[in-house]
């Protein structure tokens, strides 16, 4: 059973403010209507600087805040399919980008800056955001975590603005690398050509054996569970993890980077 206190402390709010309705509260927040509706009905669970700017509207303190922070660890979410629930489940997990920070990665200002590069209107953006972070904290949050191993593009990692945000950015990074599970590459401008620039590549080990992949293109991500399919996968990691820098100096470079912004 869910949790989510947040659509009756909304309503509460909203009446004890002179009967606001959520039109007035999304044009305070700068907002959709459609966006403050979905926090009333339990589809979306404020995230923390939506939560705060709520908090601030009314006076409230950090009630929203706690409110919606609580929530987004109790509230079933109907996206935890497929390869959520693998990333949830697995033991280790090999992450490959030529072109942003692995979502599992991504502060909560850099995936909106993602996000709200593509296609999506500004509730999809919300939406996105919501369960990108749901799966960080499903993912880093469990008791026994997987271990993670990433490797980026050193020219991600130069993409974004504004600055602040990719300096916040970088920083997180860092910070992750050095925890005990959790080891971050980074692919050299000076690598070149290389197998990973043809696209993001997800492999998952699973609890008891076996390796699932994923792929993801503009279109539609593909789970792959195939041996063959997979053992190619697994091959063209190789290719791509081989042509990374270890993993202290590939800190040691996203520290300097950091430093430059």
């Amino acid at each position: 059973m869910s949790n989510n206190g947040v659509p009756q402390i909304l309503k509460f709010l909203r009446t004890l403010n002179g009967g606001m309705t959520q039109e007035q509260v999304a044009a305070r927040l700068n907002v959709s209507t459609s966006l403050i509706a979905k926090f009333e009905t339990s589809r979306l669970v404020p995230m923390p600087d939506t939560a705060k700017q709520i908090d601030e509207l009314f006076g409230s303190g950090d009630l929203v805040q706690s409110t919606a922070a609580a929530a987004r660890k109790t509230t079933p979410q109907e996206w935890f399919r497929q390869w959520p629930d693998v990333e949830r489940e697995a033991v280790a997990i090999r992450w490959h980008e030529a072109n942003y920070v692995p979502g599992l990665l991504q502060t909560e200002a850099y995936a909106r800056a993602v996000l709200t590069s593509g296609l999506f209107d500004a509730d999809e953006v919300e939406e996105q955001l919501t369960l990108r972070m749901e799966r960080q904290a499903a993912v880093f949050g469990r008791e026994k975590p997987p271990v993670g191993t990433f490797v980026v593009d050193e020219l991600a990692l130069m993409r974004g603005e504004p600055r602040p945000m990719l300096k916040e950015q970088l920083a997180h990074l860092v910070e992750m690398s050095t925890r005990q599970l959790v080891f971050i590459h980074v692919v050299p401008r000076s690598a070149g050509l290389y197998a990973g620039q043809m696209g993001p590549l997800i492999l998952a080990s699973l609890p008891g054996g076996g390796d699932v992949a994923f792929l993801e293109d503009q279109a539609a991500g593909r789970l792959l569970a195939e041996p063959d399919q997979v053992a190619a996968m697994a091959r063209a990691w190789d290719a791509i993890r081989s042509v990374a820098l270890p993993r202290d100096m590939s800190r040691d470079l996203i520290v300097r980077m950091a430093n430059e912004q």
